[in-house]
């Protein structure tokens, strides 16, 4: 008769006339609550369902993680549940899943360590130490929450711990030996490639053991070694001088912020270097066009305010308002302009090639054509008439003379801004690569 009366929410929550029924399945055991809900607020019979529903939801997520074998995974979950009220009666099954995933991590872990330290390989000897780094992290974290009491068994949850310490020192060392050996034996390759691996087991060694043996040292030969240097430098191939102050800013890397870890861009050889690659931009043409200047002449016409006068109707006759007042309106006039409008006109246009050379074998990797225009216009303007009869933004041309037109090196170099853009933008995507 009880359960005919009852409505299910979620699978879980049954409720009646005069009782909250909570049914909860866990992978232990099932339980139940009834609450006489007349003598409880209906907001904490609630808040106390929806609590114990994500209670056994979140046991049912961590017992999954540890049926795959995701033990780490279950053991943060199980201690960030125990971190707050770990004594709580809801919090049981989180104290047998973290004792249950500790010793099934433990096990696994110390069967790998086995199996690698017979295998005798030195590339096992980064996962044994960071195994035996996680043996003791493990450990580490659940110490804090210690003890942990299982009311039905009346015991202390039991986690084996052990001192890893020397473990952890001698592994460290072994791994530490084979990254100076293994990164002297890649600095006598002739390969940047190796030069670059061994920059980084030189950086992770740093990491692991600040200042051992020469290994800074050893860290800023691998870099240079490893490092493709680029010369850049222009070519003239058009009948014009290059404006020297374009050859100057085109080629300050400097402001590109092109330099990467492997890659360094010079435009100024250094005898201590050999070099690599070559980057040449070649200008091929440059065309500037004749000083003009256009002139246009156009009149404007506009109806404008001009004080105000009494309204009159068809008849000529005056128009009160309901006062007996004559009404007034806005009188217009009409007013003319005539515009004389002069623009002065230059243009520049230069057109380039960059060109990608491999120095060790002297031959073109890629070319890619570059171009680039630049234009000078100035307006101004007089007129003669009104000038109200203008539109505003006009009217600032009004104020405005004939200026100087830019010498032909200015317009190229002004050109070179955008030239400069462009290259930077054809190195970033096209870069050196090996």
């Amino acid at each position: 008769n009880f359960f005919k009366e009852c409505k299910y929410i979620n699978n879980c929550i049954i409720v009646t006339n005069k009782l909250l029924f909570i049914f909860l399945f866990d992978f232990r055991k099932s339980f139940y609550i009834f609450v006489n809900y007349k003598t409880i607020h209906m907001k904490k019979i609630y808040i106390l369902a929806i609590s114990m529903l994500l209670l056994s939801c979140g046991v049912r997520e961590t017992q999954s993680l540890v049926s795959t074998g995701n033990y780490d995974a279950a053991i943060d979950r199980a201690i960030d549940n125990l971190s707050t009220r770990k004594d709580a009666k809801g919090k049981q099954d989180y104290i047998y899943l973290l004792e249950e995933s500790f010793a099934k991590a433990k096990d696994r872990d110390e069967n790998n360590i086995k199996l690698w330290v017979k295998e005798n390989s030195p590339a096992s000897f980064e996962k044994i130490y960071t195994t035996y780094l996680q043996l003791h992290s493990r450990q580490e974290r659940i110490k804090p929450l210690l003890p942990l009491k299982l009311i039905n068994e009346n015991r202390n949850a039991i986690f084996p711990f052990q001192d890893y310490s020397e473990q952890l020192i001698s592994s460290k060392n072994a791994l530490s030996k084979y990254l100076y050996d293994n990164a002297l034996k890649l600095l006598s390759s002739k390969n940047k490639l190796d030069f670059r691996q061994a920059y980084d087991d030189l950086k992770y060694l740093d990491n692991l053991q600040p200042n051992y043996k020469n290994v800074r040292q050893l860290m800023d030969e691998a870099q240079f070694k490893g490092t493709d240097f680029v010369h850049v430098y222009t070519g003239n191939e058009t009948q014009m001088m290059i404006p020297q102050n374009l050859n100057k800013d085109l080629l300050d890397f400097s402001t590109f912020g092109l330099n990467d870890k492997w890659t360094e861009y010079h435009n100024n050889k250094r005898k201590e270097i050999q070099y690599d690659f070559a980057l040449v931009v070649k200008f091929r043409e440059i065309k500037i066009s004749p000083e003009q200047v256009k002139e246009k002449q156009f009149e404007k016409e506009k109806q404008i305010k001009d004080g105000t006068q009494v309204l009159l109707n068809a008849q000529g006759q005056i128009v009160k308002d309901s006062l007996g007042k004559p009404i007034m309106v806005d009188k217009f006039k009409t007013v003319r302009v005539s515009i004389y409008e002069f623009t002065q006109f230059k243009s520049s246009q230069v057109t380039a090639k960059v060109e990608y050379l491999d120095l060790k074998t002297k031959q073109l990797i890629d070319a890619y054509p570059i171009s680039s225009e630049f234009i000078f216009e100035h307006r101004y303007a007089t007129f003669n008439g009104d000038k109200q009869a203008c539109d505003t933004d006009y009217l600032p041309y009004f104020d405005k003379r004939v200026v100087p037109f830019p010498t032909n090196e200015q317009m190229v170099y002004d050109t070179g801004e955008d030239l400069k853009a462009k290259l930077k933008s054809i190195i970033t995507n096209n870069r050196f690569r090996r």
